[in-house]
């Protein structure tokens, strides 16, 4: 099992849970990390020693309190249908984001009869296939209020076959906590926080100054899991395509967590569907392409304390 915060949660969840209570499942892990982040490097080498000699059982990760609990954003992440999450955070041009929208639709439809063949000469299993046949069927809603009712009345027809985005496009008394966020705040918003040992520096490279967590702190990198994050924002009015948000740096060093790269949108359909069944990756053959401004922004966010 590869290092993570596993055993770390398992120590000082609950106590965080007990002095912050009620905010739900990723703040509480957020916290959690933010404890693991004041420790010395000399403490993290030894947690890494502690937890390569006492691996946790998979039984005792899936029961675990830190897995397990609710979180408010579940019912947008975890439970809603689709493998991947299209989140619109700009809300300046409704004719710009119904063309997208209908751009999407088109492109699910598209794919999806692309899909058929294949589904109907093989036995195709894993979440992503379920998707690729769905994908005609994607239940959510370009006007944002009415999403949740028509996901519950495909549900009643009995489509048990996900679409391949879930769209978030909330009403307008929701918008304020969308709008314009960054990739780590959409994130840590709808994924949960973990930790892993960050890509090793080339021979001769020096590792990043000053350290940050999204990079490389004292050989760890904090990384998120969950389902993948796409963003439509400002930019994406007029150049119509959406954020793919990265959970984890690329292989190579000195790329960042919540790294992100915009694709049209129709060929997001593809892309992610392609992403989640592990049929490809994106390193753009070791160069480092990802939006740098982004980036800095999320550097900046990530040592800022947990409020």
């Amino acid at each position: 099992m590869e290092p993570s915060l596993a055993h770390f949660l398992a120590e000082h969840y609950g106590a965080v849970k007990t002095r912050y209570p009620g905010e739900g499942r990723r703040k509480w892990r957020l916290r959690v990390a933010e404890l693991f982040w004041g420790l010395s490097s000399e403490q993290k080498a030894a947690y890494l020693t502690s937890i390569s000699q006492n691996p946790l059982t998979a039984e005792s990760l899936e029961d675990a309190d830190f897995n397990a609990d609710e979180d408010p954003s579940d019912d947008i992440s975890d439970d809603a249908p689709g493998v991947g999450i299209l989140l619109r955070t700009d809300y300046s041009d409704e004719e710009a984001w119904q063309a997208f929208y209908a751009k999407l639709q088109d492109a699910e439809s598209e794919f999806a009869s692309d899909a058929a063949p294949e589904v109907a000469d093989a036995d195709m299993d894993g979440e992503a296939s379920s998707a690729a046949q769905g994908a005609a069927s994607s239940s959510t809603d370009a006007e944002g209020d009415t999403a949740m009712e028509d996901e519950d009345a495909d549900a009643d027809d009995g489509d048990d076959a996900a679409p391949i985005f879930f769209v978030i496009n909330a009403p307008p008394a929701e918008r304020a906590k969308f709008a314009g966020i960054s990739n780590l705040a959409a994130l840590r918003l709808l994924n949960d926080v973990d930790v892993q040992r960050a890509p090793a520096p080339p021979a001769g490279t020096k590792r990043v100054r000053p350290p940050n967590r999204l990079v490389d702190h004292d050989g760890w990198q904090e990384v998120y899991s969950g389902k993948t994050v796409w963003i439509y924002d400002a930019k994406s009015n007029q150049d119509q395509c959406a954020r793919l948000v990265s959970q984890k740096s690329a292989a190579m060093y000195g790329t960042a967590t919540a790294d992100s790269w915009r694709a049209r949108v129709s060929h997001i359909c593809e892309l992610q569907v392609n992403l989640a069944s592990g049929a490809m990756s994106i390193d753009f053959g070791g160069l480092d392409r990802w939006d740098y401004e982004g980036r800095v922004r999320n550097l900046e966010e990530a040592v800022r304390p947990v409020s």
